[in-house]
């Protein structure tokens, strides 16, 4: 299952979806907001994305994961929208026959979705600014078209 939603992420459905008889262990992986980012106080933050290829990037991921350890099922969920603190932002759900397999191919397909896909986050920060971030390094990102300029109050 690989999906894009603007609901919240039901975390047990989505862990219920990799079990199996065949898999030996489930790890799941959730991304939630955190109120501080490099000393800076968040409220919130935003997703947009640019769904359809983001789609076909996390279809790609698994793919790749699946060359790279004998995974049984695998799922990924991104909220798009408003998160508040502490809301989940991503899901992501793997079950492979040992634990250590679960753990590696789960860490390689966050840190992979956190690079390739396109899915970008915006910082509202508690100043009352707001910046586009790159999400795999937390720097300063390409504003969206259309979007506030980088500190800029929205």
């Amino acid at each position: 299952m690989i999906q894009l939603t603007h609901d919240p992420i039901d975390t047990h459905a989505l862990t219920e979806s990799v079990r199996s008889p065949q898999a030996g262990a489930v790890v799941l992986f959730l991304g939630t907001v955190r109120e501080f980012t490099a000393g800076r106080q968040t409220v919130a933050l935003d997703y947009e994305a640019y769904s359809a290829m983001a789609i076909r990037q996390m279809e790609a991921l698994v793919e790749q994961a699946r060359a790279q350890w004998p995974i049984v099922h695998a799922a990924i969920t991104h909220r798009l929208g408003r998160m508040e603190l502490g809301d989940v932002s991503v899901a992501v759900a793997v079950s492979t026959p040992h634990r250590h397999q679960a753990f590696d191919a789960g860490r390689f397909l966050i840190d992979q979705l956190k690079i390739v896909v396109p899915i970008w986050k915006k910082e509202n920060w508690a100043d009352g600014t707001t910046e586009w971030v790159h999400p795999a390094t937390g720097s300063p990102g390409i504003p969206i078209p259309g979007s506030p300029a980088r500190g800029e109050k929205t």
